[in-house]
């Protein structure tokens, strides 16, 4: 029943091609810690399904992403990601732009192991003219309404960030806003989180928490200890998104061989080292958490 698992033996589980979900949302909560160590592995050609942030820009300029599908990718205060940009206008990767909420109805239909779900959400809009591959479904019983079908976004792996984890696979997420961790679980095929701590067991050691699960252990294939593995996005109430570092990365996009200077900086070496190539463990935990 020990589920722990070091981030280089989760990247070892992955394997070129497959569709991986990363939750959080925009610059929260994302599991940065795994992301830099895909960075650093040989993997390539993955589907990756996400509410955006920095770890679609780092993916796409590290040139592991065939596909994209997404609701949006955004640093918030830096409205748009800024090496998914050059990547999309470079049309360095295949595109699914899609609504919010087809995004999370797509994710809801395969965690209920459905082909699709009827929704009004995109009736209207251009997100049909963009993905010809959505179709229309016609209600069956008196109302006859037609409807867009949205089909079940599957994965084969989703990759998770929580505040805290034991062994056995619980797993607890502080702060006032789950966002769609839940529904990425459920979806995949396997799920691995990163936690700010790991315990023995999560029941005796926080039992006043209970209510911060999100989803059920049987969904959790491997747990992962990775302080400030959120970094450089949020850990809602432990540490803000670094503001500053975010600022250097998106300037770095603009210049020739960016990418290759972030990487070298900040990636290349092991995750160990990671909290002092940016400026310290101190310095991470004091970051300001936004509010809104």
């Amino acid at each position: 029943m020990n589920k722990q698992m070091q981030l280089a033996d989760v990247v070892a589980s992955l394997s070129d091609g497959m569709t991986i979900g990363i939750g959080g949302w925009g610059p929260r909560r994302k599991p940065m810690a795994l992301v830099r160590e895909i960075l650093r592995s040989d993997l390539k050609d993955l589907t990756v399904v996400a509410y955006g942030g920095p770890e679609v820009g780092m993916l796409c300029a590290a040139g592991k992403v065939k596909r994209l599908v997404y609701g949006f990718v955004s640093l918030d205060f830096i409205p748009i990601e800024p090496f998914f940009r050059k990547a999309r206008e470079a049309g360095g990767v295949v595109s699914s732009e899609l609504d919010e909420g087809l995004l999370l109805i797509g994710l809801q239909a395969a965690g209920h192991r459905l082909p699709f779900l009827p929704t009004r959400v995109g009736l209207g809009s251009d997100v049909t003219s963009i993905n010809p591959d959505l179709r229309m479904v016609t209600s069956p019983y008196d109302d006859g309404e037609t409807l867009l079908a949205m089909p079940a976004i599957r994965l084969d792996a989703a990759l998770l960030h929580v505040t805290r984890a034991d062994r056995l696979g619980n797993t607890q997420t502080d702060g006032p806003d789950p966002y769609f961790d839940a529904l990425f679980a459920r979806a995949a095929a396997r799920c691995y989180v990163t936690t700010e701590e790991l315990v023995d067991r999560i029941d005796l050691a926080y039992p006043d928490k209970a209510r911060s699960n999100l989803f059920e252990r049987y969904l959790v294939t491997g747990v992962v200890e990775a302080p400030l593995g959120a970094h450089p996005t949020t850990a809602h109430d432990l540490y803000g998104w670094d503001a500053e570092h975010l600022r250097e990365y998106a300037a770095l996009a603009g210049e020739e061989g960016g990418w290759a200077k972030y990487f070298d900086r900040y990636v290349a070496g092991p995750e160990s080292g990671y909290a002092e190539r940016v400026g310290g463990a101190a310095r991470v935990r004091g970051l300001p958490i936004p509010t809104f």
